[in-house]
């Protein structure tokens, strides 16, 4: 559903404005309505998430025995931390200004196509994580079956 990378300049109230090539598919796919959360293994990244492929990540990550620390530490990541937002009539999102701050999201970010999510990240996060390469002894058995 989602794919490819875009600058993006966040206002000075918070809000982002969804990329055209995808305003289409969050209208018709997604019913105008976004789900945004922390990112849980990375800093400096939001994920934005349809309802509907939300609902299904959320019941998975409940399911989980909060008896364990990084069960509950997830379910706080991502259900606790977890905000509907739809678009404003230009397609405009409003971000929740605790998620931009404990992300380092400021004025300049970097939206993610991730398939059946998009991911916002904080410039400084982003170009930090691109840049790194990908070290041969960190290529798992899933990565060499593999052809790119």
């Amino acid at each position: 559903m989602f794919q490819g990378e875009t600058a993006i300049t966040i206002d000075d109230k918070g809000r982002l404005a969804i990329p055209t090539a995808y305003r289409e598919c969050v209208a018709r796919d997604c019913g105008n309505r976004l789900v945004v959360t922390y990112h849980p293994y990375e800093r400096g990244s939001l994920w934005l998430y349809p309802q509907a492929e939300w609902e299904k990540v959320r019941d998975q990550v409940n399911q989980l025995p909060v008896a364990v620390a990084s069960h509950r530490l997830l379910q706080m990541k991502l259900v606790g931390a977890a905000t509907f937002v739809e678009p404003d009539g230009s397609g405009r999102l409003l971000l929740p200004a605790s998620q931009r701050n404990a992300t380092g999201i400021e004025r300049k970010a970097v939206l993610m196509g991730m398939g059946n999510k998009m991911e916002l990240w904080s410039e400084q996060a982003h170009l930090a994580l691109i840049q790194k390469t990908i070290a041969e002894a960190d290529v798992s058995q899933a990565m060499l079956a593999m052809v790119l």
